[in-house]
């Protein structure tokens, strides 16, 4: 295939111009026009970039780029050996950010909310069609401990778990993978009894206690390995390209 149809093949199907985001989506860097194997990865670290040119890949498809909003511009360092590293082996770059987190099939919110059995019921900010907080409901009201047994058990890690008080059963469920820690606030004032995201602020806790609502932080990168896999699933079934899925370690 080549890398400029997959671009548009990817932007037609991810809607990136529909949502503001904090860096560029679609084709970063480019590489090779001919493209026959695409690895996927949650960020695109210099672990992956040597993982791609191991297997031989033409080209990287990651949730997390580069080129983000207000880090420095020059090339050098650290950005420029993975950039170096991409270009000396021809290796095309896409990265798709906010639009992989709100998609409703392949999203890491839909992904995530598939994993823990939460019948997802819509975004958590009114009037946003492409909200990146969501909401949901358990099939049954379960305990904090063993909601957060679930997230364990499914995402192999054990969670940051901030208490609500009042022994609050969980049946309600507000979510934002990645760093969506400051939606807790909006998802407290619709009701939720438990809010998910990958990371946690100081500020998270004192919201979580002091309104009630029970917090879990389960991991930014934990949350958000599940939809790029599944993009990459995606990519494969319906467009016949090889793609293979590398998880770099990352306990944050």
């Amino acid at each position: 295939m080549n890398n400029l149809a997959l671009e548009a093949i990817l932007n037609e199907f991810l809607k990136p111009n529909l949502i503001k985001d904090y860096c560029p989506n679609g084709l970063q860097v480019e590489g090779k026009s001919d493209i026959k194997k695409v690895v996927t990865g949650v960020t695109a670290s210099q672990a992956l970039v040597d993982a791609a040119i191991e297997q031989g890949a033409d080209a990287v498809l990651v949730h997390h780029g580069y080129f983000w909003r207000g880090e420095p511009e020059p090339i050098r360092g650290m950005k420029y050996r993975r950039i170096k590293a991409l270009i000396e082996n021809g290796i095309n770059l896409y990265a798709y950010h906010l639009p992989l987190d709100v998609h409703p099939d392949v999203g890491n919110n839909a992904q995530l909310a598939k994993l823990l059995g939460i019948n997802e019921c819509g975004g958590l900010e009114d009037g946003n069609p492409r909200s990146v907080a969501v909401w949901g409901e358990l099939p049954d009201a379960i305990s904090a401990s063993d909601f957060e047994s679930l997230l364990e058990s499914k995402l192999g890690r054990k969670p940051l778990f901030i208490d609500g008080g009042q022994e609050r059963q969980i049946k309600r469920v507000g979510w934002c993978t990645g760093g969506g820690q400051d939606y807790i606030d909006l998802a407290a004032s619709k009701g939720m009894d438990a809010f998910v995201s990958g990371e946690v602020s100081e500020r998270t806790t004192f919201s979580a206690r002091e309104q009630g609502l029970h917090y879990f932080g389960a991991g930014h990168h934990a949350t958000e390995r599940y939809g790029i896999k599944a993009l990459g699933e995606w990519l494969a079934e319906r467009h016949e390209l090889d793609v293979i899925f590398i998880d770099i370690d990352n306990p944050v």
